[in-house]
């Protein structure tokens, strides 16, 4: 794979001359709606085997080897160059595919209502072969042990005829927020949480292709941590005995004594050391009620996971990564107006119709733009696009991460899926 940056003047027909591929295939790859209108700044995936490098003033084949994992001999052999002449700037050099690594994936689904959309099972269906889990969301864990389930209908054939398996998302929502009394009340109870992991073993029963339980219990009040922690070993008792995996979801932290509600309870050492695998949430820097910024700028998010890996190994943790982006209306206003979520495709296509560029931070490692629109609003949008998911690929390879966790689908991203199967081998289970 290549991934290419619309300059001024580009076509189709020219990139894909350039890189020895089709215009039918990048259409397809990064599923363009209009050809013939592409965006300054865009990141194209070029679905080629292996890519291409244009060789830059102060290059040396060996250090272009050490950039891409590769031997210079063997990158001179197969650009049959000499390997101790000075390279031309501008020459184009081969570099074949890099072995990919074996890593797990997850995808949160969160039908809404009382049904689960066929738009949404559509994206399942396309997406679940790059997945070792589909994690529906939620189960909402109530304080007599009941669960208040949400629609399947369609997601476990879905799953099977992809080869993913699913997760049992249980969380402490209630009203549609996560409830810090709830899972107090819970917690603070023996009885209860037998009666909820009685009816949680009951319902991995009825459905049959659950192999991980995944708590995502947020905004619990700090007194709970080591309920919490206990309640965990509870049920790592109970459902390993059922032959399932158990895993948690983490706020994202950089130290233990981290203050605020949503991380006080959250305990990475002891999670690390009881549950099969945690998730990181490691996204939400910029979101909807705060100023615009990159949703998960990479320097954040690596502090997060050092962190993390201080407390449990990597082989537990998984990096959370969001699969949409933000459109703020500025001048940003706290308890103003709401950003709304937007797709990486809605983005490419806002900045293609009001005729603006986009940017990329290289310090948050994330594409952004800025627009007027017909009322004469400034807006800003920070979103995704195949730079930055590389980027974030290129750091769970390089700290040796179990893989990644996305919230969530229904928001098309078609260039991470292909990059995905560019990186990694997915684990199925």
């Amino acid at each position: 794979m290549q991934i290419h940056i619309v300059q001024s003047g580009d076509s189709l027909w020219n990139i894909a001359h350039t890189y020895q591929s089709s215009v039918a295939n990048i259409i397809q790859a990064n599923d363009i709606p209009d050809p013939n209108r592409l965006v300054v700044g865009q990141a194209l995936v070029i679905p080629i085997w292996g890519e291409f490098y244009w060789v830059q003033p102060g290059d040396s084949l060996w250090a272009i080897g050490q950039r891409y994992e590769i031997n210079y001999l063997t990158l001179a052999e197969i650009n049959q160059i000499d390997a101790n002449q000075p390279l031309r700037v501008g020459l184009r050099i081969y570099i074949p595919p890099r072995q990919r690594r074996r890593a797990e994936t997850n995808a949160y689904i969160e039908p809404r209502g009382t049904t689960v959309s066929q738009s949404l099972l559509n994206e399942a269906r396309a997406v679940g072969p790059f997945l070792t889990y589909l994690a529906p969301f939620s189960y909402e864990a109530r304080r007599d042990g009941s669960l208040q389930a949400q629609p399947l209908t369609g997601i476990p054939e879905v799953a099977q005829a992809s080869g993913a398996s699913l997760m049992m998302v249980v969380t402490n929502l209630e009203g549609g927020q996560f409830s810090g009394d709830l899972g107090r009340d819970i917690l603070q109870s023996t009885a209860v949480q037998e009666l909820l992991l009685n009816n949680i073993i009951a319902e991995t029963r009825r459905v049959g292709r659950f192999t991980d339980v995944h708590f995502d219990f947020e905004f619990l009040p700090g007194d709970q941590r080591q309920a919490y922690n206990a309640f965990l070993r509870r049920a790592v008792e109970r459902l390993r005995a059922e032959g399932l995996l158990i895993s948690s979801a983490l706020a994202p932290k950089t130290r233990a004594d981290q203050p605020g509600q949503w991380y006080e309870a959250h305990d990475y050492r002891a999670h690390g050391e009881i549950v099969d695998f945690v998730v990181l949430m490691t996204y939400e820097w910029g979101y909807s009620g705060g100023p615009p910024m990159a949703v998960s700028p990479i320097g954040p998010v690596e502090q997060v996971i050092q962190y993390a890996l201080t407390e449990m190994p990597a082989s537990k943790i998984m990096m959370g990564q969001n699969l949409y982006g933000y459109d703020w209306t500025l001048p940003f206003v706290p308890g103003g107006q709401y950003a709304r979520a937007v797709s990486p495709q809605l983005a490419i296509e806002i900045a293609r119709d009001y005729n603006v560029s986009i940017q990329y931070d290289q310090q948050a490692q994330a594409p952004h733009f800025d627009y007027v629109d017909e009322q004469g609003r400034s807006h800003k949008v920070w979103f995704e696009d195949a730079r930055s998911i590389q980027a974030k690929f290129d750091l769970i390879k390089r700290l040796g991460l179990r893989g990644v966790s996305y919230w969530k689908l229904g928001l098309p991203f078609p260039q991470n899926w292909l990059l995905i199967q560019e990186n990694f081998e997915v684990i199925k289970r």
